[in-house]
């Protein structure tokens, strides 16, 4: 299941990409049209924007499947397995409803905007609140996956901690290792 969902995201990553790319072409495209051709697109703002919110909805689920939303492991860190364990199902459990919630919201804003139109492409305002369809039903299928391999016993202490600490922190640990991992292969070499 694993490798399903790391394909999953691997596609979603290019589709984020792609959607990023198609962002740069129009808005830069636009300013060209406008200071050199004193003309522009009248589609751009709007599919800019919709472009915008489907790459962070897609980016978000490849966050969620790589646990690369930031956090801290304050309390988490200081907890016994059992407690990690407990910890996260409570999280996952929580989460898994919120992302049900947004399910449930999202498709019943797909219905009601489905007939609406977009002012300038005319595209049914349902594909922008499919976003968050698309979103949260991913996220409820990567939880519901985390969850059962934490309460099967199937999660390592790692998978429990179910986020990423900032980049800086991050760094300052690995540094602190590296230096403990230093001092100790010196140290035998000191005793001699």
């Amino acid at each position: 299941m694993n490798r399903i969902l790391n394909g999953y995201c691997r596609l979603l990553d290019a589709l984020t990409a792609l959607s990023l790319a198609i962002m740069v072409v129009l808005v830069f495209g636009n300013v060209v049209l406008r200071y050199v051709f004193n003309s522009g697109l009248m589609m751009s703002e709007e599919m800019s924007r919709w472009f915008f919110v489907w790459m962070i909805f897609l980016g978000a689920v490849a966050a969620l499947q790589e646990n690369g939303h930031l956090g801290t492991d304050f309390l988490i860190a200081r907890l016994p397995l059992i407690g990690k364990r407990i910890c996260a199902a409570i999280a996952q459990t929580s989460m898994l409803y919120v992302s049900w919630l947004l399910v449930s919201g999202s498709w019943d804003q797909v219905k009601i905007n489905a007939d609406v139109t977009a002012p300038v492409t005319g595209a049914s305002m349902g594909i922008f609140y499919a976003s968050g369809v698309v979103f949260a039903a991913s996220a409820c299928v990567i939880l519901a996956v985390q969850l059962w391999r934490t309460l099967s016993g199937r999660a390592t202490e790692e998978d429990l901690v179910m986020f990423t600490e900032s980049e800086d922190l991050a760094k300052l640990r690995e540094q602190e290792k590296h230096a403990a991992a230093d001092a100790a292969a010196a140290s035998p070499v000191l005793e001699r």
